[in-house]
């Protein structure tokens, strides 16, 4: 009886354990700034964390990296959210300050969380700026997280359009000007059909680049439907083509 309940209070523990390490997580422990500041891993410290957006990691594993002498020592015993995404080492950039960064440099920091996450233990979390003394989210947080997640979708569109147009094979000499092509693998995109240069014209952003429109079958996204005119894309409202170059010429060489 004591035997079998002792183990089976040992596989309710190890459950437990895995629900633990995916995210249910227990009252996390708050920290104070003041507290964190005693993880830096130096001798007769109680050990070795860093937090990113507020988040609390132990980075014990990491120590050559983390710790005394290691490269991002700096980063262990605060936040230094800022620096994730900016490489800014000096006092300035080792702040858990986020706003006006960019996109790109949001998504860098949803990175480094993603691989603290899967490679660190959670230890609980920062109050500060991103959780209040309950450990609730604060306002910032949520601002940050709704960023984050427009980059996200942001970058998930900007690869569907290159999908869609992919960019053109380019080169230029003084001598016989540009001349624009399109391949099955221009602008590193694998596919099936080449495709002509034309003019891509982004809503909101200045000037034009060179892209591959498919010239054939239904345009992009709609399934064949009897409807269409088998031109593909060519009819694409922000499209234009290069004046001098035959409409489904696979290349286009534009002197001067």
């Amino acid at each position: 009886g004591a035997m079998w309940r002792g183990a089976a209070a040992g596989l309710l523990c190890l459950a437990a354990a895995c629900l633990l390490r995916r995210g249910f997580e227990p009252r996390a422990r708050l920290l104070s700034a003041a507290e964190l500041r005693r993880y830096r891993g130096e001798p007769g410290e109680p050990g070795l964390y860093l937090a990113l957006l507020g988040r609390v990691f132990d980075v014990e594993r990491g120590r050559k990296h983390y710790g005394p002498g290691g490269a991002y020592r700096r980063l262990a015993g605060r936040d230094a959210t800022r620096a994730f995404a900016s490489g800014d080492f000096t006092p300035a950039g080792l702040v858990d300050n986020v706003s006006g960064l960019s996109p790109l440099e949001l998504l860098s920091i949803h990175s480094w969380l993603s691989f603290y996450s899967d490679n660190y233990d959670p230890v609980g979390k920062l109050v500060g700026r991103f959780y209040d003394e309950n450990g609730a989210p604060t306002e910032a947080l949520r601002e940050v997280e709704a960023a984050i997640e427009e980059a996200l979708k942001f970058q998930a569109e900007s690869e569907q359009k290159k999908q869609q147009f992919p960019p053109c094979n380019s080169e230029w000499s003084s001598a016989k000007g540009t001349r624009f092509w399109c391949s099955r693998q221009s602008g590193g995109v694998h596919r099936d059909w080449a495709g002509v240069p034309r003019k891509l014209y982004r809503p909101g952003s200045r000037g034009s680049h060179c892209v591959c429109v498919r010239s054939t079958g239904p345009p992009w996204g709609q399934p064949d439907s009897s409807q269409h005119s088998d031109t593909g894309d060519l009819d694409h409202p922000h499209l234009e083509q290069y004046e001098g170059c035959h409409p489904l010429a696979e290349q286009c060489v534009l002197t001067g």
